[in-house]
């Protein structure tokens, strides 16, 4: 065998693959995130969050050039369409109504996350071509119905529109920070009626009796993750739905990744009645001392124990908005859907997703559908763009 021989390994789990290999690869992609840390990945599945018993079968996919790890990607075999928030039941319809299996399928995607990132990990553009074309070759072999990347970054979508596979567009919501010195700033630069509506939505919390107080890392307290698990699971249970991460995810989240959470807690009359949860991702500066534009706060989890008017905009929203001012956050990333968002000026940017299927004839339909969807997509984010919430020059 060569001595620059790449080998492709397919682990059945995130802990079979090594942690600190893993973490420095994902730091020389060009968007990293939180999400796709060791810790993160491998608390899923320890936890019982993503595995075989929720539909989330891990088949990491990693190539290896003697002990190096040179490219690797999160894989997994789904028998539903749970938890990825680009939608195919339209497709796994179609393929049910001709007498074919949709499921298993593969995604490379973080469970329960539509955070956009890196998704092929490669210390260089040959090697993600390899990855690639690894992961093509496995579904192939496995026999499964098709293959999807979620929320990929822009160096992904580029080797896979180059590898054949169909990309596919939809539309999130994110704030920038435009150099705000306080929140009453950035209101200033918002239109006079989006203004007035934040205005009044937050003065109702207040006359309610609400109060925040926030934590972070190491200083959230383990009574408050417990009480910020008590809103997640009953917002879920509300909606007739057990949540997706346990508790046990959480907890070995505050012990492993303590620096990527930031809590708000809401409070009234000394009582705790409902939490937020937010990942931050990098440091403020960069090791040059300039601001990092990847100083990014993820919206992630919310819940609450009793109803008060507007809270949700207030612990989701507000606070998290007025925290990242306060402390130089450069983007708010608000999570899936919600045209909402936009009267709390995050705006709408373009999320990105690539797809193969192993049938021809679904695959030329489906590359039919896509590219009506795309030219659709791009009407709906340049109505979107030209109702900005922010206030006109004159």
């Amino acid at each position: 065998m060569a001595e620059n021989a790449i080998i492709t390994r397919v682990s059945a789990s995130p802990l079979d693959i090594d942690a600190g290999a893993w973490n420095a690869l994902l730091a020389l992609q060009p968007l990293p995130t939180p999400f796709m840390r060791h810790e993160y990945l491998a608390a899923l599945h320890a936890s019982g969050s993503a595995t075989p018993g929720t539909g989330w079968t891990a088949r990491f996919l990693s190539l290896w050039q003697g002990d190096e790890l040179v490219a690797a990607c999160p894989l997994y075999l789904k028998d539903h369409s749970y938890g990825e928030y680009v939608f195919d039941w339209a497709w796994a319809n179609a393929h049910a109504e001709h007498g074919l299996p949709y499921y298993p399928k593969a995604v490379v995607a973080v469970p329960f996350t539509p955070v956009p990132g890196t998704r092929l990990m490669a210390r260089s553009a040959a090697a993600r071509a390899a990855l690639l074309q690894a992961l093509r070759g496995w579904c192939e072999e496995a026999g499964v119905s098709s293959l999807h990347l979620l929320f990929a970054a822009g160096e992904d979508m580029q080797a896979c529109t180059q590898a054949g596979l169909m990309p596919r567009q939809t539309v999130q919501f994110h704030w920038t920070n435009a150099g705000y010195g306080d929140f009453d700033d950035f209101l200033s630069r918002l239109a006079q009626d989006k203004r007035k509506k934040i205005r009044q939505e937050r003065r109702r919390v207040a006359q309610a009796g609400v109060g925040f107080r926030w934590s972070r890392g190491a200083d959230i307290a383990p009574a408050d993750w417990d009480f910020f698990y008590r809103c997640y699971e009953r917002t879920y249970r509300e909606h007739g739905n057990p949540p997706y991460l346990t508790r046990d995810f959480f907890h070995r989240m505050a012990e492993h990744m303590p620096e990527a959470w930031l809590l708000f807690v809401a409070e009234r009359h000394g009582q705790p009645i409902a939490s937020s949860l937010i990942a931050i991702s990098a440091q403020p500066t960069s090791a040059a001392g300039q601001k990092n534009p990847e100083f990014v706060a993820y919206g992630r989890y919310w819940g609450a124990l009793e109803r008060v008017d507007c809270l949700h905009f207030e612990a989701c929203y507000y606070q998290p908005l007025q925290w990242c001012i306060a402390h130089g956050v450069q983007r708010f990333e608000g999570g899936a859907q919600g045209e909402h968002k936009m009267a709390r000026a995050l705006l709408p940017v373009p999320a990105r997703s690539a797809h193969w299927l192993a049938h021809p004839a679904f695959a030329d339909a489906v590359d039919r559908y896509l590219q009506h969807e795309t030219a659709g997509m791009e009407q709906y984010l340049a109505l979107l763009q030209a109702h900005s919430p922010m206030r006109q020059p004159r």
